[in-house]
Parts: structure tokens; C-alpha cells; sequence
């Protein structure tokens, strides 16, 4: 997950050069994206800029945790331990059972890799440069973003229609 060091507030950037990971053999360990396309800057909306700057105004004064050289993980656990992908998952698998057991309009399996989709979709939808759209995924190949991850939605599809026909 981000550090510190990967925030530019100032040029308003997400550094993405690495990825926290766990596992019961090696605890953290710290890899490196599947791909060159991987190892990229994202710009941040004003939106996502002022939920990190909420984020480092409130996070926990834990002990600095040091993980193969990178420190300053800005989402800690309850412990002061860096939360990786798999907690993410653990826990929206936990609120979707609770609340699929009160509810009869019941949620689907819902993960960050899921939102990831839901992101990628919807700035396919508005319209957003499909090389854009594959630099900011992360994908070294467009097929990938338009095949696996943008999903046209018939809304969009009729609009697209009309406007073609127009």
C-alpha cells in the first residue's frame, strides 16, 4: 500500500512503483508490479487530494513499521501494521455477509479488484481516452483494458447510437 513518499500533494501525483503483500511464510514483503505499465504516476483529483490529506491528518501515531526499506504506510491496522489487499478483501467479504443477512436485495461478492472494474468502466463510459484510460489502469496492453476491464453499459450504448445517427 501507498507511503508517504508516494503522495506528491504538491504535483498532485499517486507514485505507483510497488506493492505491499503478506503471507503466513514471510509476513510483508514489498514486490514490484506484474508489468513495466505497472510502475506509473496517476494524477489525483481534488477529491482523492483531500481524502489523503484527511488520511495523513488522522493517521494513528503507531510505531514506524519498516518493510524491505519503505516506511510511512498511510493505512494501518487497530495493531499499527500496514494493511494490504487481502485485509481490503477480508473485510468487504464480512460487511456483504452481514448485510446479505438482513436483507433480501442481497450484494454480490464485492473486492478492491471489483471496484478497480467499476472504476475502469466508468471512465470508459465518460468518454475518457482509451489510452488514458489503459495508462492509468496500469495495462501494458489496450486489449486488456477494453476487453477484461471497460464494460459497456446499454445506456451508454443506445446514447452512442443517437449520437452517431444525429
Amino acid at each position: 500500500m501507498w507511503t508517504r513518499q508516494d503522495i506528491d500533494f504538491e504535483q498532485e501525483i499517486i507514485h505507483v512503483s510497488h506493492q505491499l503483500l503478506s503471507s503466513k511464510e514471510t509476513d510483508y514483503y514489498i514486490e514490484t508490479p506484474k508489468t513495466k505499465s505497472g510502475v506509473r504516476d496517476i494524477p489525483m483529483s481534488e477529491e482523492v487530494k483531500q481524502a489523503f490529506e484527511r488520511v495523513m491528518a488522522n493517521k494513528p501515531k503507531a510505531e514506524p513499521i519498516e518493510v524491505d526499506g519503505y516506511r510511512g504506510f498511510l493505512f494501518l491496522n487497530g495493531k499499527g501494521y500496514p494493511m494490504t489487499n487481502a485485509y481490503y478483501t477480508s473485510t468487504f467479504a464480512n460487511l456483504t455477509k452481514k448485510y446479505n443477512k438482513y436483507h433480501e436485495d442481497t450484494l454480490p461478492k464485492i473486492t478492491p479488484h471489483i471496484l478497480r472494474h467499476t472504476l475502469c468502466t466508468r471512465l470508459a463510459n465518460r468518454n475518457m481516452n482509451p489510452k488514458s484510460l489503459q495508462y492509468i489502469m496500469g495495462h501494458s496492453n489496450i486489449s486488456i483494458t477494453l476487453n477484461l476491464y471497460a464494460h459497456a453499459s446499454m445506456e451508454n450504448v443506445k446514447a452512442e447510437l443517437r449520437s452517431m445517427i444525429a
